[in-house]
């Protein structure tokens, strides 16, 4: 069985004007092009009432970095309120939406995540050892970085919508 250490967990919230499809793929494209994680979505619901609608969804991106560390980048995106918008854009009529957006990201540095240490009591030790005294180093660049890159997407997701809304 493979090890995993959260090293980071935040969120941040918005609250306006913003294109619902278009942070979705700025997301989902930040997430698999930029970061390179295989991203696959968990689950995804949307209860209509009335005009509005609330959608929650939640995406898990892996990226194996080397044989025995493997980055994994959770992110779950709660909309409540969602509804279609007409706004004024350069004096052209556009339809976008309006609603709040909370998104929540963790990251997960997984090791030995093909079990290879796992196959006795000896191993398990050695792992302990590996670890400890051999990569410790590595151990701590390797959740410096995933910790960078989990916070460089909620930033990236937030200067979106800062965006998004300025051109409102």
């Amino acid at each position: 069985m493979s090890e995993s250490d959260e090293v980071y967990s935040s969120k941040i919230s918005y609250d306006g004007v913003f294109s619902f499809k278009d942070l979705y793929k700025f997301c989902y494209n930040w997430l698999s092009e930029e970061a390179g994680l295989s991203v696959e979505e968990g689950e995804y619901s949307e209860k209509i009432s009335g005009p509005t609608k609330d959608i929650k969804f939640s995406w898990k991106g892996t990226r194996k970095v080397t044989d025995y560390f493997e980055f994994e980048v959770k992110a779950s995106f709660d909309v409540k309120k969602l509804s279609e918008v007409e706004i004024n854009q350069g004096g052209a009529k556009v339809k976008t939406n309006q609603g709040s957006v909370t998104i929540k990201a963790s990251a997960n540095l997984i090791r030995d995540y093909e079990g290879k240490f796992e196959t006795s009591s000896k191993m398990k030790v050695w792992r302990g050892i590996y670890e400890k005294w051999i990569i410790s180093q590595r151990v701590t660049e390797f959740e410096d970085k995933l910790s960078g890159l989990a916070d460089g997407f909620l930033s990236q997701a937030k200067a979106f919508l800062d965006l998004e809304s300025a051109d409102k």
